[in-house]
């Protein structure tokens, strides 16, 4: 069995996208107090735009929802490998379309990014997320970012195989 290029490219993303999301889910489903700041200064942000209820409703529930739509699409990009292993002991007799499914989880994970990154740029949460005297250096945004344009990278690469066929 030949092994793409395309699968190998697509690998390496889902293994960096997946350690970001999976490595954040305490934090975002224990309310840290990182994730407290973080989320709280969005939802003071959003205050003004969206109005008092909304913004509370950010501060309070955010993190899970994000956190949630992170696991999901974690699990999305790593069907593949889950649908491959059930296979082979016998449990599934057909898969779907490996490129399919890390199209859409690329798509998925560049969405859910792209409104990481337009909160760290046009809201006071900034590049670098300052808590408590402490700087992030940057390196939330830098995550956020990378995943915004290596999701966007592996949804048109395997769509586009995909379409092959």
């Amino acid at each position: 069995m030949k092994v793409s290029k395309t699968s190998i490219v697509s690998w390496v993303i889902v293994l960096w996208i997946c350690k970001v999301f999976l490595f954040s889910l305490p934090y975002k489903f224990t309310l840290h107090p990182d994730t407290q700041h973080i989320f709280g200064t969005i939802g003071q942000w959003m205050k003004v735009f969206i109005g008092e209820s909304g913004g509370r409703l950010f501060m309070n529930y955010g993190a899970y929802a994000v956190g949630s739509v992170e696991l999901f699409t974690a699990v999305i990009l790593l069907a593949p490998a889950i649908f491959f292993a059930l296979k082979k002991v016998g449990i599934l007799s057909c898969t779907p379309n490996s490129h399919l499914v890390h199209a859409v989880g690329g798509a998925l994970a560049s969405a859910v990014m792209a409104g990481a990154v337009f909160f760290h740029l046009f809201t006071p949460l900034g590049v670098e997320v300052i808590h408590e005297g402490k700087g992030d250096g940057g390196s939330l945004f830098y995550a956020a970012f990378s995943i915004l344009i290596l999701g966007a990278l592996m949804a048109v690469i395997n769509f586009m195989k995909y379409r092959k066929g």
